[in-house]
């Protein structure tokens, strides 16, 4: 049988060589005999119709696991799952659009200050509008689990959840928490408050290292938001999560640090697949009891505001258990934040309650209605 070498099966396939390389690892596009002394690979002419068929498919957006999915098909079975993919793609790109639109809005609104020149666009002396919170936190243990390793917290101006792990999980994130609270009792101006929030991280670090003692394999995440009076500051580590709800529409404003979410971010998974992966609560990220090295940076940066936003933080507990469809109706449905943290954490626990879970639900309000 006459074979092809890589090079002109590449050229014949539109297929880089290295292209065909990842396909051969990931057992999409395995060569037809491979030299056992060179290593090198060879391809048969009649795969040039599976090769075509994988680059069609990374050309559509498909990831790799469900093109290895759609390999395997007979052309019929494979063409409704082409279709089933299609479907999918077009609600995913309905979502972007309307986070898109949310962007445009957000950042149409942004208005560089310049607080040296009382007058100008941006000063202070100008918006008229002043906002506050108004929140509500609670944790739960759930229906499984034997205790609490989760901290929730709301106050004037810090909002925080964390998920603790391992054997002493609940004084880990109860001390990440803690190392926040100071931020409560100050002015925050917007300017200074990422260096300041840095700095809180740093001690939040240190004081899980405390709590850890010898022991290194207890941690935990920590997702929390700090209000300026005029912005949010957000810092993040961890899978636990933050939300915005604004104009009906439910926006996630955290990237989980998982292995599974990476493995999303590469093409390597489905969501559905992500969904019951083995792995889909390892973390790449957290505060941990290990000071032998370097301590993973967080993500850090400030929102800007408006009156009538809702956030929700909220550890794994809730997010892994509760569709973002019933988070998003829940969180438009509740009148206060009081009882948007008691109707999700009751639905968390309606799915059967496996893990602790904690909400921080706060909203935006102008001060004159309060």
């Amino acid at each position: 049988m006459e074979m092809l070498t890589i090079g002109a099966f590449s050229k014949a396939s539109r297929l880089s060589p290295k292209a065909l390389r990842l396909y051969d690892e990931l057992e999409l596009l395995r060569p037809a005999r491979v030299d056992p002394e060179t290593g090198y690979r060879y391809y048969a002419p009649e795969q040039l119709e599976q090769a075509r068929l994988v680059a069609w498919l990374r050309r559509l957006g498909m990831p790799l696991a469900g093109i290895r999915e759609v390999c395997a098909l007979e052309p019929p079975a494979a063409a409704r799952e082409i279709r089933a993919f299609w479907a999918r793609t077009e609600s995913e790109t309905a979502t972007r659009r309307d986070l898109a639109a949310f962007l445009v809005d957000h950042l149409s609104r942004t208005v560089p200050r310049n607080p040296g020149k009382p007058g100008t666009p941006g000063d202070p002396s100008e918006d008229t509008t002043m906002l506050e919170l108004r929140y509500s936190a609670l944790s739960d243990t759930g229906l499984v689990r034997p205790a609490n390793q989760d901290t929730a917290y709301a106050g004037t101006r810090v909002l925080a959840v964390a998920d603790g792990f391992g054997s002493g999980g609940a004084p880990a994130s109860s001390a990440a928490v803690e190392a926040l609270k100071f931020l409560d009792d100050e002015p925050l101006p917007a300017g200074s408050v990422l260096n300041l929030l840095e700095d809180a991280v740093q001690g939040a670090t240190q004081a899980v290292q405390e709590v850890a003692g010898p022991t290194n394999e207890i941690g935990t995440t920590l997702t929390a938001m700090v209000w300026t009076g005029s912005q949010l500051a957000l810092v993040h580590i961890g899978d636990s999560r933050a939300y915005l709800l604004r104009g009906g529409g439910l926006f996630r404003i955290t990237h989980d640090h998982t292995m599974v979410q990476s493995m999303l971010d590469e093409g390597r998974l489905t969501p559905e697949e992500a969904t019951a992966h083995p792995q889909r609560a390892l973390l790449l990220k957290a505060l941990t009891g290990s000071g032998s090295a370097p301590a993973p940076a967080p993500d850090v940066r400030l929102h800007d505001a408006l009156a009538g936003d809702r956030y929700l933080l909220c550890s794994d507990g809730l997010s892994a258990v509760v569709p973002e469809a019933t988070i998003r109706d829940t969180l438009a449905a509740a009148s206060t934040p009081t009882e948007a943290a008691q109707d999700l954490v009751g639905a968390a626990n309606d799915s059967g309650g496996p893990d602790n879970v904690s909400c921080v639900v706060a909203d935006l309000v102008n001060a004159e209605s309060q």
